[in-house]
């Protein structure tokens, strides 16, 4: 079930929410240090950490599920997004260089759909990274949080989900080792804490984060009629938010 952008929105906009936006948005980069002229594409709720390549890259746009529902993105900048069904996404074959998924694969209800037209988009030399809740982090048990909502998987679930839908994993790292109630409190020690984590106890990470490459060697997807690639975009400047349709 997707989680409404509303909340998504407001969660991000909250000091728990860019404490979250920072330290993830810090693995992204060790993984992606350099995207100049990619085109860039973030699916689900990527808006938040798609603004780390927006000064490099060719092209960064962003689509939102319409079950999750769609905002105005960037503030005060012409509109770079598009609401979209997840299952076919209006973007021409290998027209993207690199995709980035978060908050996106632990809501979608149409796993090898939307996998498969990750796929159809990806330029064949490309990558995709996907963030998603850790079932073995304590982001995941806080309601508070997005990263509680839908559905968690282990290391093993995420890296065979991409495999069985033609990504070959390439590497993996994880992010938001500090509890959510403790955000407060420690935040300011909130770098020293991911270090320890991710030495110490990388098991109990709030997010998964797992780069792989599109597999271009394999055999097509099982053929699926697919719906009308647009369902709606948002085309003016400012904060609106598009209802879910």
């Amino acid at each position: 079930m997707w989680t409404d952008v509303v909340d998504l929105r407001s969660f991000y906009a909250s000091s728990l929410g860019l404490l979250a936006r920072r330290l993830i948005g810090l693995r992204l980069r060790q993984v992606w240090p350099d995207l100049s002229g990619y085109r860039v594409l973030g699916i689900g709720f990527a808006a938040p950490f798609l603004g780390l390549f927006r000064e490099e890259a060719e092209r960064v746009l962003a689509a939102m599920p319409a079950g999750q529902g769609c905002m105005h993105w960037p503030a005060g900048n012409p509109n770079l997004v598009v609401l979209t069904d997840e299952r076919a996404l209006p973007f021409p074959d290998r027209s993207i260089d690199r995709l980035l998924l978060v908050h996106c694969l632990e809501g979608s209800a149409e796993l090898r759909p939307l996998m498969r037209e990750g796929w159809r988009v990806l330029a064949d030399s490309g990558r995709l990274i996907v963030v998603v809740p850790n079932r073995r982090g304590l982001w995941a048990r806080a309601e508070q949080v997005p990263f509680a909502q839908g559905r968690p998987y282990s290391m093993g679930q995420i890296t065979r989900l991409l495999r069985d839908n033609l990504f070959i994993p390439l590497q993996s790292t994880t992010a938001l080792f500090l509890p959510p109630l403790w955000a407060r409190l420690f935040g300011p020690w909130a770098g020293t804490l991911e270090a320890l984590g991710a030495r110490w106890f990388p098991t109990f990470a709030g997010v998964l984060i797992v780069e792989a490459e599109k597999q271009i060697y394999a055999a097509p997807f099982d053929g699926v009629a697919a719906p009308a690639r647009v369902k709606a975009v948002v085309n003016t400047v400012g904060n609106g938010i598009a209802s879910r349709m």
